[in-house]
């Protein structure tokens, strides 16, 4: 019982404090800032992407969009992050071409974001670059020109193109899943 006392009594006593804190608090958002700022939002980030002002925290919230079928939001933040220069927006410009989700596939459009991709030293670009040269598709096929991008990919530790290159430089080697219809014959 004298423990329950002493509890009531240390709760009444530090209720006038409680109060004091209470009325110190701010009662309104422009005290305290903005509670649920704009700037954690995906539509933010995507209306961003269109705007003038670059700012390449956006550039992650491209993933999101685009893996939860958003394409046009996630084209506009990848190109706009492309377009700076950021080299993991490229390869997904050019998935975003290639598979045509927001709009008509445009293997020329995908080609040219590989070798975007591959011009700033990425072996993923050269890679890709690459394949896209062995197959002629969406450029002219150059197989010579394939094969270099392979091996210099390969030199820069891509261990794909080494498979590739070990496999006589046949697409099919590392690509046994891809859809025939897109690269059974060059399209120049």
């Amino acid at each position: 019982m004298k423990f329950a006392v002493t509890l009531l009594a240390i709760s009444l006593a530090g209720a006038p404090a409680l109060a004091a804190g209470a009325a110190a608090t701010p009662a309104s958002d422009d005290e305290t800032g903005e509670l649920n700022p704009q700037s954690l939002s995906i539509q933010y980030w995507a209306a961003k992407a269109s705007q003038g002002d670059f700012d390449p925290h956006m550039c992650m919230y491209g993933v999101f969009l685009d893996k939860t079928g958003q394409h046009d939001e996630a084209r506009r933040i990848f190109e706009r992050c492309a377009n700076e220069g950021n080299l993991n927006a490229m390869p997904w410009m050019s998935f975003l071409e290639e598979n045509g989700y927001d709009r008509p596939s445009d293997p020329a459009k995908a080609a040219e974001w590989d070798r975007k991709l591959a011009d700033k030293g990425s072996s993923l670009g050269q890679f890709n670059y690459g394949l896209d040269l062995l197959r002629g598709h969406g450029v002219m096929q150059d197989r010579a020109a394939g094969k270099a991008l392979i091996d210099k990919a390969a030199a820069g530790g891509d261990k794909t193109a080494r498979e590739l290159a070990s496999h006589d430089y046949d697409p099919d080697s590392v690509t046994p899943t891809a859809d025939l219809a897109h690269y059974r014959q060059p399209q120049f």
